[in-house]
């Protein structure tokens, strides 16, 4: 490819509100010889991206986040974004597995830069990974799947989630919960959602048993006993969890304050129960086997609003209202 090409991105100027988000033109970039180019047709704002854009991080993660990134601001041009799906343009003079023109699909981990409308990825990565697009989705869809499918994939490996455990999902409306009722329910878990009262009807629709309006009821108080409880967002009372557990269940935690790193490490020596939040590794074995569980019909994509490129900085705004319902989609 010539030098010089320029193309539009949702550069990351400063900590803070989504309005730190800025349009520009910027120079596209040239595949190294492991490198896949990707022309992005769709990503997504997961709240992931909105954490790191604000640095809205728990206390012992803020210092190494600004050290990773600056202190005072980013230390160079950074565009966020952590998922994508789009088409193969180019690729670097050692890549076997892509070709130009090959729909694709992945995400980027921690190197984000999918607001952007071409992206360069390593076709192997520790941090990201990238596959063929499963052929039931469009790119709007598969854009919304990895994040939330590989890390809802993870924990409930972690829970051992098998045929017959009974799993509550709290926080069960966005990305990571609304991929861990349809995988929970594909292992043959009995699967209890909890989220607001506005989510309840989709979250029944993609195969939850039972659900719960945490703003009118609280699980810990039906007396239910759980195999598993996998707590995406890290809010709620952790002590009434550990107690809604039966003897040896497990409990996942996607989001962890520090003390519940101290409380989970003395509760799993001081009782049967396991309390468990190994972080995520992404491999292109679990992306490429969860676009099986795609294409078999096991998982789909749920998906809430969808943005032009130009107004993400609206799509970040929404999305920290806390109301999204699954994915929030940014077309490019």
């Amino acid at each position: 490819m010539e030098r010089g090409r320029v193309m539009k991105a949702i550069v990351w100027t400063a900590y803070g509100s989504p309005e730190v988000l800025e349009e520009q033109d910027i120079e596209i970039p040239i595949p190294q010889s492991d490198e896949v180019l990707i022309r992005v047709r769709a990503s997504s704002v997961t709240a992931g991206d909105c954490e790191a854009r604000s640095l809205q991080f728990p206390l012992w993660l803020t210092l190494p986040m600004r050290a990773f990134l600056g202190f005072s601001k980013p230390r160079k041009t950074m565009i966020l974004g952590q998922e994508f799906a789009g088409d193969v343009e180019a690729v670097g003079h050692a890549v076997t597995t892509f070709k130009q023109g090959d729909p694709v699909f992945g995400t980027l981990g921690f190197g984000e830069g999918a607001y952007a409308e071409y992206i360069c990825v390593k076709e192997e990565s520790e941090d990201g990974v990238i596959a063929f697009k499963p052929a039931n989705m469009s790119y709007v869809e598969a854009a919304g799947a990895p994040t939330g499918g590989l890390e809802a994939m993870h924990f409930l490996r972690q829970g051992n989630v098998q045929a017959g455990d009974k799993l509550l999902i709290n926080g069960a409306g966005g990305s990571i919960g609304t991929a861990g009722i349809q995988l929970a329910k594909y292992y043959g878990a009995e699967v209890t959602a909890v989220d607001s009262g506005d989510k309840l009807d989709m979250l029944k629709s993609i195969g939850a048993d039972h659900v719960i309006d945490y703003t009118q009821d609280d699980f810990a108080q039906h007396g239910e006993q759980y195999d598993v409880i996998f707590d995406v967002i890290g809010k709620g009372s952790f002590w009434r969890g550990i107690r809604s557990l039966k003897p040896n269940g497990r409990y996942l935690l996607a989001n962890p304050k520090l003390w519940k790193l101290f409380a989970g490490f003395f509760v799993s020596r001081l009782t049967g129960k396991k309390i468990m939040l190994a972080l995520a590794t992404r491999t292109t074995e679990d992306l490429m086997q969860l676009k099986e569980l795609i294409e078999t019909g096991h998982v789909k994509t749920v998906i809430d609003k969808q943005y032009p490129l130009e107004q993400t900085v609206e799509a970040h705004h929404y999305v920290e209202t806390g109301r999204k319902a699954g994915n929030v989609i940014i077309t490019v």
